[in-house]
Protein backbone atom coordinates (compact mmCIF):
# COMPACT_ATOMS: atom_id res chain seq x y z
CA UNK A 1 0.00 0.00 0.00
CA UNK A 2 1.75 3.58 -1.00
CA UNK A 3 0.09 5.38 1.33
CA UNK A 4 2.76 8.32 0.28
CA UNK A 5 0.87 8.06 -3.59
CA UNK A 6 -2.65 8.11 -1.92
CA UNK A 7 -1.58 11.42 -0.14
CA UNK A 8 -0.70 13.19 -2.59
CA UNK A 9 -3.42 12.37 -4.67
CA UNK A 10 -5.87 13.68 -2.08
CA UNK A 11 -6.10 17.71 -3.28
CA UNK A 12 -6.70 16.93 -7.03
CA UNK A 13 -9.70 14.28 -5.97
CA UNK A 14 -10.83 16.91 -3.74
CA UNK A 15 -10.60 19.49 -6.59
CA UNK A 16 -12.54 17.35 -8.96
CA UNK A 17 -15.53 16.98 -6.33
CA UNK A 18 -15.07 20.82 -5.67
CA UNK A 19 -15.36 21.40 -9.75
CA UNK A 20 -18.49 18.83 -10.15
CA UNK A 21 -20.73 20.72 -7.51
CA UNK A 22 -20.12 19.56 -3.91
CA UNK A 23 -18.99 22.27 -1.03
CA UNK A 24 -15.15 22.06 -0.11
CA UNK A 25 -16.37 20.17 3.77
CA UNK A 26 -18.71 17.90 2.00
CA UNK A 27 -16.07 16.92 -0.78
CA UNK A 28 -13.08 16.58 2.13
CA UNK A 29 -15.38 14.47 3.78
CA UNK A 30 -15.84 12.07 1.27
CA UNK A 31 -12.52 11.98 0.00
CA UNK A 32 -11.20 11.11 3.16
CA UNK A 33 -13.72 8.43 3.24
CA UNK A 34 -12.60 7.25 -0.45
CA UNK A 35 -9.21 7.18 1.30
CA UNK A 36 -10.04 5.08 4.17
CA UNK A 37 -11.56 2.38 1.61
CA UNK A 38 -8.72 2.64 -0.46
CA UNK A 39 -6.47 1.20 2.58
CA UNK A 40 -9.26 -1.66 3.04
CA UNK A 41 -9.19 -2.50 -0.46
CA UNK A 42 -5.48 -1.50 -2.53
CA UNK A 43 -3.85 -4.22 -0.68
CA UNK A 44 -5.61 -6.97 -2.07
CA UNK A 45 -7.10 -5.24 -5.22
CA UNK A 46 -4.94 -2.30 -6.50
CA UNK A 47 -6.73 -0.60 -9.11
CA UNK A 48 -4.77 0.33 -12.73
CA UNK A 49 -6.02 3.99 -12.40
CA UNK A 50 -5.32 5.12 -8.72
CA UNK A 51 -6.97 8.71 -9.27
CA UNK A 52 -9.95 7.77 -11.19
CA UNK A 53 -10.92 5.26 -8.89
CA UNK A 54 -10.38 7.39 -6.04
CA UNK A 55 -12.83 10.51 -7.95
CA UNK A 56 -15.22 7.53 -8.35
CA UNK A 57 -15.52 6.14 -4.83
CA UNK A 58 -15.27 9.83 -3.28
CA UNK A 59 -18.12 11.01 -5.06
CA UNK A 60 -20.22 7.91 -4.78
CA UNK A 61 -19.66 8.58 -1.40
CA UNK A 62 -20.60 12.76 -1.74
CA UNK A 63 -24.15 11.19 -3.19
CA UNK A 64 -24.95 8.68 -1.12
CA UNK A 65 -24.62 11.54 2.28
CA UNK A 66 -26.68 14.26 -0.31
CA UNK A 67 -29.62 11.39 -0.63
CA UNK A 68 -29.14 10.89 2.89
CA UNK A 69 -30.13 14.23 3.85
CA UNK A 70 -33.32 14.82 2.97
CA UNK A 71 -32.45 19.26 3.51
CA UNK A 72 -30.16 19.08 0.58
CA UNK A 73 -32.58 17.13 -2.10
CA UNK A 74 -31.97 20.18 -4.03
CA UNK A 75 -29.17 20.22 -4.28
CA UNK A 76 -28.69 17.01 -5.65
CA UNK A 77 -30.77 17.98 -8.44
CA UNK A 78 -28.31 20.05 -9.35
CA UNK A 79 -25.35 18.40 -9.29
CA UNK A 80 -26.95 15.77 -11.02
CA UNK A 81 -26.29 11.51 -11.10
CA UNK A 82 -23.14 9.98 -10.73
CA UNK A 83 -20.49 10.21 -13.65
CA UNK A 84 -19.56 6.79 -15.26
CA UNK A 85 -16.18 5.90 -14.25
CA UNK A 86 -12.90 6.94 -16.59
CA UNK A 87 -9.77 8.98 -15.97
CA UNK A 88 -9.95 11.53 -13.10
CA UNK A 89 -10.43 15.35 -15.08
CA UNK A 90 -6.93 16.88 -15.70
CA UNK A 91 -7.33 20.46 -13.81
CA UNK A 92 -5.21 20.73 -11.05
CA UNK A 93 -6.75 22.21 -7.92
CA UNK A 94 -4.11 21.64 -5.75
CA UNK A 95 -3.00 24.98 -5.83
CA UNK A 96 -6.32 26.47 -4.45
CA UNK A 97 -6.39 23.97 -2.02
CA UNK A 98 -3.45 25.34 -0.24
CA UNK A 99 -4.56 29.08 -0.62
CA UNK A 100 -8.16 27.81 0.81
CA UNK A 101 -6.79 25.84 3.73
CA UNK A 102 -4.62 29.30 4.56
CA UNK A 103 -7.22 31.57 4.37
CA UNK A 104 -6.56 34.60 6.34
CA UNK A 105 -10.05 34.01 8.42
CA UNK A 106 -8.75 30.79 9.63
CA UNK A 107 -6.42 31.27 13.15
CA UNK A 108 -2.89 29.45 12.84
CA UNK A 109 -3.78 26.05 14.73
CA UNK A 110 -7.19 25.52 12.34
CA UNK A 111 -5.32 26.64 9.28
CA UNK A 112 -2.55 23.77 10.06
CA UNK A 113 -4.90 21.61 11.09
CA UNK A 114 -6.99 21.64 7.75
CA UNK A 115 -3.84 21.91 5.15
CA UNK A 116 -2.60 18.46 7.07
CA UNK A 117 -5.77 16.87 5.88
CA UNK A 118 -6.82 18.25 3.09
CA UNK A 119 -3.70 18.95 0.89
CA UNK A 120 -1.55 16.61 3.05
CA UNK A 121 -3.64 13.77 2.95
CA UNK A 122 -3.20 12.84 6.85
CA UNK A 123 -6.36 11.51 9.16
CA UNK A 124 -7.78 13.34 11.78
CA UNK A 125 -6.57 10.73 14.35
CA UNK A 126 -2.63 11.42 12.51
CA UNK A 127 -3.09 14.72 12.89
CA UNK A 128 -4.36 14.37 16.38
CA UNK A 129 -1.53 12.31 17.81
CA UNK A 130 1.18 14.83 15.62
CA UNK A 131 0.48 17.78 17.79
CA UNK A 132 -0.49 15.60 20.89
CA UNK A 133 -4.35 16.37 21.48
CA UNK A 134 -7.25 14.51 22.06
CA UNK A 135 -8.73 13.08 18.38
CA UNK A 136 -12.52 14.56 19.39
CA UNK A 137 -10.66 17.80 20.00
CA UNK A 138 -9.21 17.94 16.84
CA UNK A 139 -12.15 16.74 14.55
CA UNK A 140 -13.73 19.99 16.07
CA UNK A 141 -10.72 22.23 14.75
CA UNK A 142 -10.86 20.42 11.55
CA UNK A 143 -14.92 20.98 11.74
CA UNK A 144 -14.97 24.97 12.60
CA UNK A 145 -12.13 25.54 9.77
CA UNK A 146 -14.00 23.95 7.35
CA UNK A 147 -17.11 25.57 7.83
CA UNK A 148 -15.14 29.29 8.29
CA UNK A 149 -13.66 29.12 4.61
CA UNK A 150 -17.31 27.04 3.46
CA UNK A 151 -18.45 29.92 1.70
CA UNK A 152 -14.81 31.16 0.45
CA UNK A 153 -15.11 30.68 -3.56
CA UNK A 154 -12.74 27.58 -4.92
CA UNK A 155 -10.93 29.68 -7.35
CA UNK A 156 -10.35 33.11 -6.05
CA UNK A 157 -6.74 34.06 -5.42
CA UNK A 158 -5.24 33.29 -2.48
CA UNK A 159 -1.95 35.19 -0.23
CA UNK A 160 1.07 32.83 -0.97
CA UNK A 161 2.58 34.27 1.99
CA UNK A 162 -0.03 32.83 4.26
CA UNK A 163 0.49 29.82 2.93
CA UNK A 164 4.49 29.70 3.24
CA UNK A 165 3.57 30.81 7.19
CA UNK A 166 1.29 28.22 7.62
CA UNK A 167 3.45 25.51 6.39
CA UNK A 168 6.57 26.67 8.32
CA UNK A 169 4.36 26.45 11.36
CA UNK A 170 3.57 22.50 10.49
CA UNK A 171 7.55 22.34 9.83
CA UNK A 172 8.45 23.72 13.15
CA UNK A 173 6.52 21.19 15.22
CA UNK A 174 9.01 18.53 14.09
CA UNK A 175 7.99 14.83 14.97
CA UNK A 176 5.30 13.70 16.75
CA UNK A 177 3.03 10.53 17.08
CA UNK A 178 3.52 8.66 13.76
CA UNK A 179 3.73 11.52 11.43
CA UNK A 180 6.60 13.29 11.04
CA UNK A 181 5.44 16.94 10.24
CA UNK A 182 8.85 18.18 9.04
CA UNK A 183 8.97 15.59 6.79
CA UNK A 184 5.49 16.46 5.77
CA UNK A 185 6.17 20.08 5.47
CA UNK A 186 9.32 19.46 2.92
CA UNK A 187 6.55 16.89 0.92
CA UNK A 188 3.95 19.94 0.83
CA UNK A 189 6.13 22.56 -0.04
CA UNK A 190 7.85 20.45 -2.74
CA UNK A 191 4.50 20.32 -4.13
CA UNK A 192 3.96 24.23 -3.52
CA UNK A 193 6.80 24.88 -5.55
CA UNK A 194 6.21 22.40 -8.37
CA UNK A 195 3.28 24.37 -9.19
CA UNK A 196 3.86 28.26 -8.51
CA UNK A 197 7.12 29.93 -9.71
CA UNK A 198 7.74 32.46 -6.60
CA UNK A 199 11.42 32.73 -4.87
CA UNK A 200 9.88 32.62 -1.25
CA UNK A 201 8.29 29.06 -2.17
CA UNK A 202 12.13 28.37 -3.10
CA UNK A 203 13.60 30.17 -0.05
CA UNK A 204 11.28 28.04 1.95
CA UNK A 205 12.22 24.94 0.81
CA UNK A 206 15.85 25.37 1.07
CA UNK A 207 15.18 26.87 4.61
CA UNK A 208 13.83 23.63 5.67
CA UNK A 209 16.15 21.21 3.90
CA UNK A 210 19.17 23.14 5.43
CA UNK A 211 17.53 22.43 8.95
CA UNK A 212 16.09 19.20 8.25
CA UNK A 213 19.71 18.11 7.25
CA UNK A 214 21.42 18.63 10.43
CA UNK A 215 18.31 16.81 12.18
CA UNK A 216 20.53 13.27 12.97
CA UNK A 217 22.92 15.02 15.22
CA UNK A 218 20.25 17.64 16.72
CA UNK A 219 19.77 14.82 19.63
CA UNK A 220 22.24 12.86 21.96
CA UNK A 221 22.00 8.97 21.71
CA UNK A 222 19.91 9.50 25.80
CA UNK A 223 17.72 12.28 24.08
CA UNK A 224 19.29 15.06 24.83
CA UNK A 225 19.17 18.38 23.15
CA UNK A 226 22.71 18.96 21.08
CA UNK A 227 23.51 22.37 20.43
CA UNK A 228 24.15 23.30 17.32
CA UNK A 229 27.84 24.55 17.97
CA UNK A 230 28.50 20.65 19.42
CA UNK A 231 26.83 18.48 17.11
CA UNK A 232 28.90 16.20 15.01
CA UNK A 233 28.69 17.68 11.38
CA UNK A 234 29.32 14.21 9.85
CA UNK A 235 26.15 13.61 11.00
CA UNK A 236 24.59 16.31 9.02
CA UNK A 237 22.95 15.27 5.55
CA UNK A 238 25.23 16.87 2.79
CA UNK A 239 22.92 15.84 -0.17
CA UNK A 240 20.62 17.77 1.34
CA UNK A 241 22.48 21.12 2.07
CA UNK A 242 23.74 20.86 -1.35
CA UNK A 243 20.06 20.71 -2.60
CA UNK A 244 18.71 23.70 -0.19
CA UNK A 245 21.83 25.65 -0.98
CA UNK A 246 21.16 24.93 -5.26
CA UNK A 247 17.81 26.09 -4.90
CA UNK A 248 18.56 29.00 -2.37
CA UNK A 249 21.15 30.43 -4.89
CA UNK A 250 18.03 30.35 -8.01
CA UNK A 251 16.05 32.26 -5.51
CA UNK A 252 18.74 34.49 -4.91
CA UNK A 253 19.68 34.84 -8.38
CA UNK A 254 16.10 36.37 -8.99
CA UNK A 255 17.11 39.64 -6.85
CA UNK A 256 13.91 39.62 -5.13
CA UNK A 257 14.96 39.05 -1.51
CA UNK A 258 12.23 38.16 0.86
CA UNK A 259 12.39 36.57 5.00
CA UNK A 260 12.66 32.87 4.27
CA UNK A 261 15.48 33.54 1.69
CA UNK A 262 17.55 35.66 3.91
CA UNK A 263 16.53 32.59 7.05
CA UNK A 264 17.78 30.14 4.30
CA UNK A 265 21.25 32.28 3.69
CA UNK A 266 22.18 32.15 7.62
CA UNK A 267 21.34 28.24 7.58
CA UNK A 268 23.09 27.93 4.76
CA UNK A 269 26.17 29.49 5.85
CA UNK A 270 26.32 27.55 9.31
CA UNK A 271 26.18 24.34 7.27
CA UNK A 272 28.89 25.77 4.94
CA UNK A 273 31.24 25.48 8.19
CA UNK A 274 32.53 22.01 8.80
CA UNK A 275 33.59 23.15 12.06
CA UNK A 276 31.95 25.71 14.72
CA UNK A 277 34.54 27.86 14.83
CA UNK A 278 34.81 28.27 11.02
CA UNK A 279 31.28 29.69 10.95
CA UNK A 280 31.54 33.24 9.14
CA UNK A 281 29.27 34.79 11.61
CA UNK A 282 29.96 38.76 10.77
CA UNK A 283 28.16 37.62 6.86
CA UNK A 284 25.98 35.48 9.56
CA UNK A 285 25.25 39.08 10.95
CA UNK A 286 24.63 40.77 7.79
CA UNK A 287 21.68 38.55 7.27
CA UNK A 288 20.27 39.07 10.43
CA UNK A 289 19.95 42.62 9.51
CA UNK A 290 18.24 42.31 5.73
CA UNK A 291 16.44 39.96 7.93
CA UNK A 292 15.24 42.65 10.59
CA UNK A 293 14.67 44.97 7.87
CA UNK A 294 12.74 42.70 5.69
CA UNK A 295 10.18 41.58 9.09
CA UNK A 296 11.14 43.89 11.91
CA UNK A 297 10.75 41.15 14.10
CA UNK A 298 12.01 40.89 17.86
CA UNK A 299 12.57 37.28 17.47
CA UNK A 300 14.88 37.91 14.64
CA UNK A 301 17.06 40.59 16.56
CA UNK A 302 17.26 38.35 19.34
CA UNK A 303 18.87 35.46 16.98
CA UNK A 304 20.94 38.89 15.77
CA UNK A 305 22.47 39.84 18.83
CA UNK A 306 23.27 35.66 19.42
CA UNK A 307 25.38 36.08 15.95
CA UNK A 308 26.78 40.05 17.29
CA UNK A 309 28.09 38.54 20.33
CA UNK A 310 29.85 35.16 18.11
CA UNK A 311 31.31 38.09 15.96
CA UNK A 312 32.00 40.71 17.79
CA UNK A 313 32.25 39.60 21.22
CA UNK A 314 30.01 38.92 24.23
CA UNK A 315 29.43 42.55 25.22
CA UNK A 316 28.39 43.68 22.17
CA UNK A 317 25.71 40.77 22.22
CA UNK A 318 24.46 42.14 25.70
CA UNK A 319 24.47 45.53 23.94
CA UNK A 320 22.14 44.48 21.12
CA UNK A 321 19.99 42.35 23.48
CA UNK A 322 19.30 45.67 25.90
CA UNK A 323 17.21 47.13 23.67
CA UNK A 324 14.91 44.01 23.65
CA UNK A 325 11.83 42.92 25.22
CA UNK A 326 13.08 40.97 28.25
CA UNK A 327 9.52 39.05 27.46
CA UNK A 328 10.46 37.62 24.07
CA UNK A 329 10.63 34.02 24.58
CA UNK A 330 13.74 33.08 25.03
CA UNK A 331 15.33 35.61 25.60
CA UNK A 332 16.49 34.65 28.92
CA UNK A 333 18.45 32.17 27.37
CA UNK A 334 20.52 34.14 25.29
CA UNK A 335 21.04 36.57 28.09
CA UNK A 336 22.41 33.30 30.16
CA UNK A 337 24.41 32.48 27.30
CA UNK A 338 26.21 35.67 26.33
CA UNK A 339 26.68 36.37 30.34
CA UNK A 340 28.71 33.20 30.36
CA UNK A 341 30.54 34.16 27.64
CA UNK A 342 31.13 37.37 29.46
CA UNK A 343 32.66 35.62 31.87
CA UNK A 344 29.63 36.49 34.57
CA UNK A 345 29.08 32.23 35.69
CA UNK A 346 27.33 33.56 38.99
CA UNK A 347 24.82 35.51 36.70
CA UNK A 348 24.47 32.97 34.13
CA UNK A 349 24.02 30.06 36.29
CA UNK A 350 20.97 31.79 37.45
CA UNK A 351 19.09 33.00 34.34
CA UNK A 352 19.96 29.83 32.57
CA UNK A 353 17.40 28.11 35.49
CA UNK A 354 15.34 31.02 35.00
CA UNK A 355 14.92 30.36 31.22
CA UNK A 356 14.21 26.35 31.87
CA UNK A 357 11.39 27.31 33.92
CA UNK A 358 9.70 29.23 30.89
CA UNK A 359 11.14 26.71 28.54
CA UNK A 360 8.77 25.59 25.93
CA UNK A 361 9.74 21.88 25.68
CA UNK A 362 10.84 19.51 27.94
CA UNK A 363 14.13 19.12 25.34
CA UNK A 364 14.79 22.82 25.89
CA UNK A 365 14.07 22.59 29.84
CA UNK A 366 16.60 19.58 30.10
CA UNK A 367 19.34 21.41 28.31
CA UNK A 368 18.96 24.93 30.06
CA UNK A 369 18.75 23.03 33.40
CA UNK A 370 22.16 21.28 32.08
CA UNK A 371 23.85 24.41 31.65
CA UNK A 372 22.76 25.64 35.21
CA UNK A 373 23.94 23.16 37.39
CA UNK A 374 27.30 22.62 35.06
CA UNK A 375 28.21 26.04 36.53
CA UNK A 376 26.95 25.49 40.00
CA UNK A 377 29.25 23.07 39.95
CA UNK A 378 32.32 24.70 38.43
CA UNK A 379 31.18 27.73 41.02
CA UNK A 380 31.46 24.87 44.07
CA UNK A 381 34.80 23.35 42.56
Amino acid sequence: MDEALLRSLTPSVIGVLVRRGADFAAAEDAVQDALLEALRVWPEQPPREPKSWLVTVAWRKFLDTVRADTSRRRREARVGEEPGPGPGEAADDTLQLYFLCAHPSLTPASAVALTLRAVGGLTTRQIAQAYLVPEPTMAQRISRAKRTVAEVRFDQPGDVRTVLRVLYLVFNEGYSGDVDLAAEAIRLTRELAARIDHEEVAGLLALMLLHHARRPARWGADGSLVPLAEQDRSRWDTRMIAEGVDILQAALARDRLGEFQAQAAIAALHADAARADETDWPQIVEWYDELVRLTGSPVARLNRAVAVGEADGARAGLAALAGLDPGLPRHTAVSAYLRERDGDAVTAARLYAEAARAAPNLAERDHLLRQAARLNAALRA
